[in-house]
């Protein structure tokens, strides 16, 4: 059980010093690295079923033990695969509004026929500039 513990315990702390490489990918390659630490995660969730078979086999008076070593494992990898999920979440949201602020500034506005068009453009106007300085102040721009 040891050996795979030890082996276990390294691969963790090697998700945890590549999870920095998120923040500092471009765009082309980060789904590439994303997508490889999401294998090392699953690999080690596998690691960590067989160990919990293994840390069962200990005789007594390790077996506490063990299986609290085990534990510790498996929160520090929960840890990490929702840190991954909640940076893939804020990439997918920034995502997302970068293309509506796109969309936002490509469309064409044209004024409606009305009998006050003044008060329209001027309504129509204002909602643009609402609209944009949201965007703005969301993403940070």
């Amino acid at each position: 059980m040891e050996p795979l513990y030890q082996q276990t315990h390294k691969h963790v702390h090697e998700i945890q010093s590549h999870m920095g490489r998120l923040e500092t990918a471009d765009k082309q390659a980060l789904h590439l690295v994303e997508n490889e630490i999401q294998a090392s995660i699953d690999q080690i969730f596998s690691q960590l079923e067989r160990l919990e078979i293994l840390s069962s086999k200990e005789p007594p008076h390790k077996r506490q033990n063990a299986k609290l070593r085990v534990d510790q494992l498996k929160y520090d990898v929960q840890h990490l695969q929702t840190a991954l999920r909640n940076f893939q979440h804020q990439r997918y949201a920034r995502e997302q509004q970068e293309r509506q602020r796109e969309e936002l500034l490509s469309r064409t506005f044209t004024t409606n026929v009305s009998p006050a068009p003044g008060r329209d453009q001027q309504k129509l106007g204002g909602w643009l500039e609402l609209e944009l300085r949201t965007l703005d102040s969301s993403s940070g721009g």
